[in-house]
């Protein structure tokens, strides 16, 4: 039996370190921590939207009597489902790396909100998005909520008497990507650094980094790994991701050098080693970005890549009987 359930609501992980899980950790899903010590705290992320981040916090301040206040926040990346809800902790010191801030400069809420409204008009793309993401989430009344305190490379801070490093180790998933670690407690918030159980998305790259990532991750004396996405893991959780990437790379490669065009490739590699894996429709971005990655003049746009990856789920769930997202 796993030792932490994968149940929605906060989760204590001991010396107050906590996570906030939201199964299944689909689309949009996502988790987010609470470091508290001597009355300071330390939010972890937001939610994608001001309901899913209102019950969060309400949680933490039922639980945790520091958490009435919340200091600092930290966004490990710029995706709105660790994003979206900043505005509800606006008083708190906002820290990002550089780069995270400036790409949820250049994707704001209303974007998104502004796609959730014509879904209808952007063919299978909007209906890829309508079904896994617009139709549960609520982006109208969100404003963007830009971090207050920036760094580059590596941040230390002091919650209490703990130590936290937030180290970026982007670009990888998104340009600008921060794990949070707690050496003393040996517990490590990686943000979409890692994904439990669920195929990841390499919007950016290269993968090199995030396989970079995993290793520093690897290197740290941890014992608690808190994902962006799925179920609290251990070093074990951080190897399979890091196995995942190196197989698709390999895969996408062999592809590329034989000449077979981007989307076919996509559905040409193997997943059965991950077949209990959530969203494999994410390999459409993921061999997309290693093309570009390896030189290919193939560079589909995001539209059309969530309207492939609309296509591929289609194609899955009519070969599966029907199964699709679980949420």
């Amino acid at each position: 039996m796993a030792k932490w359930q994968y149940t929605k609501g906060l989760h204590d992980l001991g010396n107050g370190c906590f996570a906030y899980l939201q199964p299944d950790g689909s689309w949009g899903w996502s988790n987010a921590g609470l470091i508290a010590d001597r009355g300071q705290t330390l939010l972890v992320d937001t939610l994608f939207d001001l309901e899913l981040t209102s019950e969060m916090l309400a949680a933490m301040r039922a639980s945790v009597p520091a958490a009435r206040s919340i200091g600092r926040l930290v966004n490990t990346h710029s995706n709105g489902d660790h994003t979206f809800g900043n505005q509800l902790v606006k008083d708190a010191e906002i820290i990002a790396s550089r780069a995270c801030a400036e790409e949820m400069e250049e994707r704001p809420a209303e974007e998104l909100a502004a796609m959730q409204r014509n879904w209808r008009q952007l063919g299978a793309a909007g209906a890829f998005l309508h079904e896994v993401m617009g139709s549960k989430f609520k982006w109208d009344d969100v404003t963007n909520t830009l971090p207050t305190r920036l760094f580059d490379d590596e941040l230390r801070l002091e919650v209490g008497d703990k130590d936290v490093v937030l180290k970026n180790v982007g670009p990888a998933h998104t340009r600008g990507d921060v794990l949070v670690h707690v050496p003393k407690d040996r517990t490590v918030f990686t943000g979409d650094i890692l994904f439990v159980e669920g195929h990841p998305v390499l919007w950016a790259g290269p993968v090199d980094n995030w396989v970079a990532a995993c290793d520093q991750i690897l290197a740290w004396d941890v014992e608690t790994v808190v994902p962006g996405h799925g179920p609290i893991t251990d070093r074990k959780g951080v190897q399979a991701m890091k196995d995942y990437l190196l197989y698709v790379k390999a895969e996408a490669r062999r592809r590329y050098d034989a000449g077979m065009p981007v989307f076919q490739a996509a559905r040409d590699i193997a997943l059965d080693r991950f077949a209990g894996w959530g969203d494999p429709e994410r390999i459409v971005v993921n061999v997309a970005s290693l093309y570009r990655e390896f030189g290919s003049t193939e560079q589909p746009g995001v539209l059309e890549l969530f309207g492939e990856m609309g296509r591929f789920h289609a194609e899955l769930k009519a070969k599966h009987g029907g199964h699709g997202h679980r949420h």
